[in-house]
């Protein structure tokens, strides 16, 4: 059975530090079953109603609290998140980048075989 590991992200980019840690792991192929943490800025993207195969990428330069998932496959990372921002509202989308500095990122990885 495969052991999970926990992947640290104190200060930088999230995604790259993702890759990283995975590569330095030897994983190329995992799910990540958890994401938690705090970020200072974000870059998300959405579809466009009328066209599912087009994206919207919106940057967010304030903090937001965030949960999520995804997985790492080929060793790149694709992550589905939540963040919660001022005024009670949240922001659900694929991430494309979050920069953290003031808080942290904990990234819970399942190794899987490759495919």
């Amino acid at each position: 059975m495969p052991t999970m590991l926990i992947f640290a992200i104190e200060a930088g980019e999230m995604i790259e530090s993702i890759e990283r840690q995975a590569n330095s792991a030897g994983i190329a192929h995992g799910a990540i079953v958890s994401l938690i943490g705090g970020v200072d800025e974000f870059t998300v993207s959405t579809m466009p109603a009328g066209d599912p195969t087009r994206d919207i990428v919106s940057t967010y330069r304030l903090p937001g609290e965030m949960h999520g998932s995804g997985e790492i496959r080929d060793g790149k990372v694709h992550v589905h998140a939540t963040f919660a921002i001022q005024g009670d509202r949240a922001v659900a989308s694929h991430v494309h980048s979050a920069r953290i500095e003031t808080w942290f990122a904990r990234a819970c990885v399942l190794p899987m075989a490759g495919e």
